[in-house]
């Protein structure tokens, strides 16, 4: 799966967020350090989203299995 990295210049630096992943986003001062920035929110989000996932479900029976898939 590819995810979409978008960013946007402004007088302060960039501002970055991910398409496809709601809450993925960040700034920088260069585009190189909103970059690095978007990856560890990016890595944030989803071990956040696992976390929760993982309290909603505790005691509960569950599968857990990976995935991969195409996006559109």
């Amino acid at each position: 799966m590819k995810l979409t990295a978008v960013f946007q210049k402004f007088t302060e630096g960039y501002s970055a967020f991910v398409e496809e992943l709601p809450g993925a986003n960040t700034q920088g001062v260069t585009l190189e350090e909103a970059r690095n920035n978007l990856l560890e929110a990016v890595a944030l989000v989803i071990e956040t989203n696992r976390q929760l996932a993982e309290e909603e479900l505790s005691g509960k029976n569950f599968i857990r299995e990976a995935m991969e898939f195409s996006a559109l």
